[in-house]
């Protein structure tokens, strides 16, 4: 995969942690295509309003939002997007999705999630038709370097590796976060420190885990315990945090709001108790639109983000799909991305 190694196997454990088995049913009925067209809920020309959180599965409230074309922002894009008048979207959610970000809805056929919806909203601002394709997570790079695909929306993580091929458009923070019985006191805060005499649940060979590590030897080296365990999948782990076995679950932070939304009306419900970047403590990591580096996109793509921030439709957005915690005020071209040295 295109980009750092631990951010790959971030995007794995998020992919493996949540998806569900009717879900990947639904998937399968797509076939085997790597790169295919795929019909998403509300793919249709811009009408002025745009439906997110559609066919959820209980993952987001439904909200139907209204945006406009903005004549000034569309006389930024690139001759020949403008004159085809479609924005094509990709998504990397083959085989199994990762919800709530990008998954097969509902109805078991058509793609939903927070990442498609989002790249509908930013095409209604530029005046174009969103064209979704789904595709596996390495196809989607390949169809961004080959000129299929004009932009990518798919939890993409902006690096300093990745710029050397691509442009950005930053969206969303990029997060892990804690994942706690309802019922717990317990919350992270920002400080490594309250992990002192913990057992945590992490995923093997992931960014978090590398995370975790740092501070079981950092606490280790004041003399205070913090214990790692692992699990074979998310079953495992929540089953374990019901019955006490385990105090938290540290994981990607759109997993664990996904989760918090399933089990709500359970005996079992969870909550967040706190997030921390997956760049680290030193920088904010962000998601960011991902289009080819020279395109001419980036900047007519960040400025429909900003005016949906200011618009307010952006924050409508993001608390559809209980991703409140994950917003930016603003959104940056080409950011400073995870360095090169953290791969």
């Amino acid at each position: 995969m295109p980009g750092t190694r631990f951010r790959s196997r971030l995007t794995r454990s998020l992919i493996t942690g949540t998806a569900v088995t009717a879900l990947a049913a639904g998937l399968a009925a797509c076939g085997s295509n790597s790169g295919s067209s795929t019909s998403s809920a509300g793919n249709a020309p811009a009408t002025g309003t745009v439906t997110v959180g559609a066919l959820s599965n209980g993952a987001a409230q439904q909200t139907d939002l209204k945006v406009s074309e903005v004549a000034s922002i569309n006389a930024e894009l690139p001759a020949s997007v403008a004159k085809s008048g479609e924005l094509v979207i990709g998504v990397g959610a083959l085989p199994a999705g990762f919800p709530p970000l990008a998954y097969i809805g509902s109805d078991q056929k058509t793609l939903t999630g927070a990442e498609p919806d989002f790249g509908r909203l930013v095409a209604a601002v530029l005046g174009l038709k969103p064209v979704v394709t789904n595709s596996t997570w390495e196809n989607l790079f390949v169809g961004i370097d080959s000129g299929k695909t004009d932009v990518g929306f798919s939890n993409i993580t902006d690096t300093e590796e990745r710029k050397k091929k691509y442009e950005f458009a930053s969206y969303r923070q990029d997060n892990l976060a804690f994942a706690v019985p309802k019922s717990s006191t317990w919350n992270f805060n920002g400080d490594y420190e309250n992990l002192a005499g913990k057992t945590v649940a992490v995923s093997a060979g992931t960014n978090q885990e590398k995370i975790l590590l740092e501070w079981q030897t950092k606490l280790k080296a004041e003399g205070k315990k913090l214990t790692v365990k692992y699990y074979p999948d998310n079953n495992g782990v929540y089953l374990a945090l019901s019955s006490g076995k385990i105090d938290a679950y540290f994981g990607p932070n759109p997993g664990i709001a996904y989760h918090v939304t399933q089990d709500a009306k359970t005996t079992n419900p969870t909550r967040n108790a706190g997030k921390f970047s997956g760049a680290g403590a030193s920088l904010q990591g962000l998601i960011a639109a991902t289009s080819k580096k020279g395109s001419g996109l980036a900047k007519p793509v960040a400025d429909a983000i900003n005016y949906l921030i200011k618009n307010g439709q952006y924050a409508k957005w993001l608390a559809a799909w209980n991703l409140s915690n994950e917003a930016v005020s603003t959104s940056q071209v080409n950011p400073p991305g995870l360095p090169i040295t953290n791969s």
